[in-house]
């Protein structure tokens, strides 16, 4: 071999492990394998993933509902009595206490009787006097001795007097003060002892058998409201209590000023434990659906036709609804939804048409299948 064949042969080889060499280096140093390319693609796309709102929903369901008009109110008596002094005197006795049942006429207050009843005494003196000079005269009258027109003056004399006995025996009578009404005392501004001046309020009695609340309704429910209306009461001072009573009067006549007329409600005997004076809180219904859609007022959207969201497939839809009755915490849907459908009730302020929602106490849904296991390696004969 001539050297020159020698140097050419060993300059190919350098130049051949050259090449070789850089391309590993180039390998090392350049682009991901197709693994890691595959991994990295995954990772955007789970970066562009929007997360599901977590809602609280509830299902559409059928139960009663009532449509009603409520308003609130104080309880009134229906009889009350201001109880006063009829004639002047010191009160011997006082007879009755706050809080003590009274029934109509029973006495309440002895006034000191002495003066009325030495004017009784007077007028009776002179009652009788008159009596037997009419008597005289009348006899006389027939012999001619006495003139008709001394009688007919005798006769007048007689008849005045008589009125003044009854009047002293009026006013006898009035020294024993009694109830006008039955009911309870509610007050009393009387003791033993006291002078008591001629109309003078000593007592305040109150008929707490039936109790009235009186509600100012707008004149548009005018049409809906009946007496005999069933009507529920919830007093302020006895929670978690209430009471029935019946719409009992309804005026015919809208006041001008307030556009309103008014409705009396009665509470008899079922209503122990109210008290006049009470704040109440007054439902009348005037109509009612046995199997109604209702949903919770909460589901309502509050931004101007009535809507919700609806739950379907994992996203929140906004349905418009036509509402109907409204009962408490419910209230009817008579367009709109059907019997079972989810409706939002917590969270509507971060969704929006189409928005995925997780309904919290839900199961997710599967957002891809179950991958299979990796098949075990042949081995190789």
């Amino acid at each position: 071999m001539s050297r020159q064949s020698f140097l050419l042969g060993r300059t190919g080889r350098c130049a051949a492990a050259l090449l070789i060499t850089s391309t590993l280096l180039l390998s090392g140093c350049g682009g991901a394998g197709p693994a890691e390319a595959n991994a990295a693609e995954k990772d955007g796309k789970a970066e562009k993933k929007v997360d599901a709102v977590p809602v609280e929903a509830v299902a559409a369901s059928r139960r009663a509902v009532a449509a009603s008009y409520t308003g609130t109110a104080a309880l009134e008596p229906r009889g009350e009595s201001q109880v006063v002094a009829k004639t002047s005197g010191v009160a011997l006795a006082v007879l009755v206490e706050e809080g003590q049942q009274v029934r109509a006429g029973q006495p309440l207050v002895r006034l000191d009787p002495d003066r009325a009843r030495l004017a009784v005494a007077q007028s009776e003196a002179q009652m009788r006097k008159l009596e037997n000079n009419y008597q005289r005269a009348q006899k006389l009258v027939g012999q001619q001795m006495v003139s008709a027109a001394d009688v007919d003056q005798i006769k007048y004399d007689l008849e005045n007097v008589r009125a003044q006995y009854r009047l002293a025996t009026l006013e006898l009578s009035y020294t024993t003060v009694i109830a006008p009404i039955s009911g309870v005392i509610a007050s009393r501004s009387i003791k033993t002892g006291n002078f008591v001046q001629i109309n003078t309020p000593i007592f305040r009695i109150v008929d707490n058998s039936r109790l009235e609340a009186t509600l100012n309704v707008p004149e548009r429910e005018l049409a809906t409201l009946r007496p005999g209306q069933p009507v529920t009461l919830l007093a302020d001072a006895l929670p978690g209590k209430t009471f029935p009573g019946t719409v009992d009067r309804i005026s015919p006549v809208v006041d001008a000023g307030s556009g309103t007329f008014r409705v009396v409600s009665g509470f008899g005997e079922d209503a122990e434990g109210l008290q006049p004076g009470m704040f109440g809180r007054i439902r009348i219904d005037y109509d009612q659906r046995a199997d109604a859609l209702v949903v919770p007022r909460l589901a309502l959207l509050d931004d101007g036709e009535p809507a919700v969201f609806r739950v379907r497939d994992g996203k929140a839809a906004r349905v418009p609804v036509k509402l109907g009755y409204a009962e408490g915490p419910w209230v009817e849907i008579r367009e709109g939804l059907a019997a079972g459908d989810q409706v939002v009730t917590a969270g509507k302020v971060a969704l929006r048409d189409g928005t995925a929602v997780q309904v919290i106490g839900a199961k997710p849904a599967a957002t891809a299948a179950a991958k299979p296991a990796p098949a075990k390696a042949e081995s190789r004969q």
